[in-house]
């Protein structure tokens, strides 16, 4: 630890640092800006950790994150509850909500299936989604994981045991997205876009 910095701004940097995309010189000058705006920033954010780590729960049903349980999603009566969206994180959740293209209910696993990582089913909400799914009303499933090869795998694990609760089991679309243009898309994106092809 350079003399110049007290072991208190070390800490902070530190800490900061841990945060995804943050290396050490990205959170020295996150701390320093932080300092420089105590009053505007750094005294709200402080009082926004703490209440968030003291209020924020998981909910209890599908796992998002939220200061009341059930959530405000799952208490939502106008939301389809014959659909579940299945996620990776609380971060994918978001986004669907962001982009309005959902108007069920959700359920997120927490992860993916990583043998490599030693993330098996266990670690995951997986038994509480299949004791959902053959709950009554729910008539369809819709695996919305990235197509990475721990997504894929997941998917399939997922829709091989949901089998059994005999709801319909979707997937996310793939292929070219929005304003894209072949020439910059890679094979994979190519080839699903291929065997997802539709008519006009």
């Amino acid at each position: 630890m350079p003399a110049s910095i007290g072991p208190e701004l070390q800490r902070l940097i530190d800490l900061l640092a841990k945060m995804p995309g943050l290396g050490p010189r990205s959170a020295k000058r996150a701390a320093l800006y932080l300092l420089k705006k105590r009053e505007q920033v750094m005294e709200p954010l402080a009082f926004a950790l703490d209440d968030a780590a003291k209020n924020v729960k998981t909910c209890a049903i599908c796992g998002n994150w939220d200061s009341i349980d059930p959530c405000a999603i799952c208490r939502d009566e106008t939301r389809d509850p014959s659909v579940l969206c299945v996620v990776q994180d609380v971060g994918d959740l978001w986004a669907l909500e962001r982009a309005g293209v959902h108007k069920g209910r959700y359920h997120v696993l927490g992860g993916l299936l990583s043998p490599l990582d030693g993330v098996g089913p266990d670690e995951l909400k997986i038994g509480a989604l299949i004791e959902r799914a053959q709950g009554p009303g729910v008539n369809e499933i819709i695996v919305a994981l990235p197509s990475t090869v721990d997504g894929q795998t997941t998917a399939h694990y997922l829709t091989e045991h949901l089998e059994r609760a005999q709801v319909s089991v979707t997937r996310l679309s793939q292929g070219v997205p929005v304003g894209g243009e072949l020439d910059y898309l890679d094979e994979g994106t190519l080839a699903a876009a291929m065997k997802a092809r539709r008519s006009f």
